[in-house]
């Protein structure tokens, strides 16, 4: 089974109007300390659940594309000397597409690092700036094409649906993305996110959201694109050459063990659920009096971890085996999704069944989070 580690690094040089990641601007960083205080959350978490070899470590952020590649050549070398490594880890990181951070890109390679994920988010120097990104189109992709000589695998982020975004507008822009060569591409429609800048932009009147249908139109239009180049949606979100699907984002949806530490990271391992302080500043102090940054480690309710991952594992195109979920979690099949909504969904063609197994179909994905909501149990009972 995948056992994978998450490492957040919380800073960035700018935060950015539509994220509610808990990412942190600091005007200076000590980046010996972080390290310290790193190792010393990787040792606890070790100690907790030693068993490995670890198949995925994902560095997220924040901007981890700022760490220096000695810190993270550390990190990975005590990952490896704590758990042992897979001999097929996909060891992944996060980056911005500035010039100062793709000068990093080789020592990161050298370090470990076999895969990154690039945030381009727009090839439109308008869009970019509505985005608050601090890079140009050009730039991301120079930028792009560094990280293709370096890396072994790369993918990159856009957000579509934006305000006023056309269906002709969203095409030109994902062909041309679709031209370089990437085998992975996560494409998010623009959400409005609680307590960021966007959703007091959007109260204000400042901009007024792309509506409901045209945002609609542009997820099919994705699909439709992405497929017809090869990179179906394997994740309502994620596009793949089917092979170069992203092994440690797999281990979340498909409900499998992984550590997290760094401020505010969260982990499922061992059947509990484990969450570290936030704010780097309380993070660090827990790290330093306790030799961990945790803030919560709690028992997962049975009841909790079966949602859980029937909510995860219906994201994937691949479905979920209801009976597999059943008896890992011990509970009756018959319990865990309501068989006159499943055949009223199915009637509709949002989901598709074979025996105990059901995925989300391509017109379900369109209305996804409703769907969940419907169909997903909520109060379970073991058998």
């Amino acid at each position: 089974m995948a056992r994978a580690l998450y490492i957040h690094w919380p800073f960035c040089l700018k935060k950015c109007p539509y994220c509610d990641f808990n990412s942190h601007v600091r005007d200076r960083v000590d980046h010996e300390l972080w390290l310290e205080r790193m190792l010393l959350d990787m040792v606890y978490e070790h100690e907790q659940s030693p068993q490995g070899p670890l198949t995925s470590i994902f560095f997220g952020g924040g901007t981890p594309s700022l760490m220096p590649p000695q810190l993270v050549d550390a990190l990975l070398s005590r990952a490896e000397h704590l758990w042992g490594f897979d001999e097929a880890i996909e060891i992944t990181l996060e980056a911005n597409p500035s010039s100062v951070e793709a000068a990093n890109f080789d020592a990161l390679a050298k370090a470990g690092v076999n895969r990154v994920s690039l945030g381009l988010q727009a090839l439109d120097d308008a869009a970019l700036k509505f985005l608050g990104r601090l890079h140009s189109v050009e730039e991301g992709l120079a930028a792009l094409d560094v990280a293709q000589g370096a890396f072994e695998r790369v993918s990159f982020d856009l957000i579509y649906a934006r305000p006023d975004q056309t269906a002709e507008q969203w095409e030109s822009e994902l062909s041309r993305a679709l031209s370089f060569g990437t085998r992975h591409l996560s494409l998010y429609q623009l959400t409005i996110e609680p307590n960021t800048r966007f959703a007091t932009d959007v109260r204000l009147g400042n901009f007024v959201p792309l509506e409901d249908d045209p945002s609609a139109d542009l997820f099919q239009l994705t699909r439709e694109l992405t497929a017809a180049a090869g990179l179906p949606a394997y994740e309502i979100s994620n596009h793949a050459v089917p092979g170069e699907e992203s092994r440690h984002n797999l281990t979340y949806w498909r409900y499998q063990d992984y550590h997290g530490i760094g401020p505010g990271a969260h982990g499922r391992r061992g059947g509990f659920a484990t969450m570290r302080h936030r704010k780097p500043e309380n993070w660090l102090s827990g790290a330093e009096v306790s030799g961990h940054g945790m803030k919560e480690c709690r028992t997962l309710d049975a009841a909790e971890a079966t949602s859980e991952a029937m909510l995860m594992g219906l994201r994937l195109a691949e479905g979920i085996d209801v009976g597999d979920i059943a008896e890992r979690f011990g509970f009756d099949a018959a319990q865990l999704v309501d068989p006159a909504k499943l055949r009223l969904f199915e009637n509709f063609g949002l989901v598709k069944t074979s025996g105990q197994h059901i995925e989300v179909t391509y017109k379900g994905f369109g209305v996804l989070d409703a769907l969940l909501g419907e169909l997903v149990a909520t109060e379970l009972v073991l058998s």
